[in-house]
């Protein structure tokens, strides 16, 4: 590479030079990505088709759902076509677009979680004012302006990547193109901006988490209140599977972007990333199916249907 941005490609992480290990390494993949492709898609139809699943909670999940799917589906089948394939390369352009669409399906996911968990408060805090408050209108306005918004951000993240300069190596140490690896690669000095937007990203991040963990605690002081042991139930356990959730996409990621750029490559990077890329999209539709019985009830029907459809 030369001293200047006129790169054409970059070199990916390559799992393994042992040919059958990268075999190994496609068919892992591609089990994983057929089974949060099935999760995510079921979840989706089954929301859209029961009419008694036309509820704010299952509005933003189904939107959670639309945005797993584009999480798994910007770095995964990169990954999988280069270990088939014996490569390790992806285009400037490529490692722009899995920039940018990475940062929009992540951010996006989080904010809808955000969201969420208001909207949880919300019913179990104050469930007089939950019709009004959270009413069909007010819900596709925070989705909407949650994807104009990080739509915005994720651009000022591609832009600023990409318009410093790039010295020495073209080898990103990482199986996609992720922003704290690609600035390793800058010249010097070049990455000021950038390096600032991050501490902003992560403030943000750190304040939507703040503010979901204040949500939580008012949550569970109302639960623990309620003299309806049923109701208490039901509660708990809608709430634990968002906690759960939250936790695998917070702290996985956290735990990557607060590293110092300086930090060498190790295969516990390699596991992080693979943690906050690909493990939420893969267990957010069992979490959420496995303790949420109207879900499953909707699950259920949808299957039996196709299969007396097919019989």
């Amino acid at each position: 590479m030369s001293n200047q941005t006129t790169e054409t490609e970059f070199l990916l992480l390559r799992f393994s030079d042992v040919r059958e290990l990268q075999i190994l390494h496609f068919v892992m993949f591609l089990v994983l990505y057929l089974l949060s492709l099935v999760g995510n898609l079921l979840i989706f139809i089954a929301i859209a088709l029961d009419h008694d699943l036309h509820t704010p909670m299952y509005f933003f999940l189904m939107n959670l759902s639309i945005l797993d799917l584009g999480c798994i589906s910007v770095t995964i089948p990169k990954s999988m076509v280069n270990s088939l394939m014996n490569t390790r390369w992806i285009s400037y352009s490529g490692c722009v677009a899995q920039v940018f669409l990475f940062v929009f399906f992540a951010s996006a996911d989080y904010a809808i979680l955000t969201i969420m968990a208001y909207d949880r408060y919300v019913a179990i805090c104050q469930p007089l004012y939950y019709e009004t408050v959270m009413n069909r209108r007010a819900c596709v306005k925070m989705a909407a302006s949650t994807w104009i918004s990080v739509i915005l951000y994720s651009a000022v993240h591609a832009v600023n990547t990409f318009a410093i300069s790039f010295c020495g190596s073209n080898m990103v140490d990482q199986f996609f193109c992720e922003i704290p690896l690609l600035l390793k690669l800058v010249c010097s000095g070049s990455d000021l901006s950038e390096v600032g937007f991050l501490i902003f990203s992560l403030f943000l991040c750190l304040s939507c988490f703040v503010f979901i963990i204040v949500s939580y605690v008012q949550i569970f002081t109302t639960v623990v209140r309620m003299t309806s042991e049923q109701g208490r139930h039901k509660a708990f356990s809608t709430c634990l599977s968002h906690l759960i959730v939250i936790y695998l996409l917070f702290f996985t990621s956290a735990f990557e972007y607060l590293k110092p750029i300086s930090s060498p490559p190790s295969v516990l990077n390699l596991l992080e990333a693979i943690l906050y890329s690909v493990l939420p999209p893969l267990m957010n539709p069992i979490i959420y199916s496995m303790r949420n019985k109207e879900l499953k009830g909707s699950l259920s029907k949808l299957i039996g249907w196709r299969l007396l459809i097919k019989n």
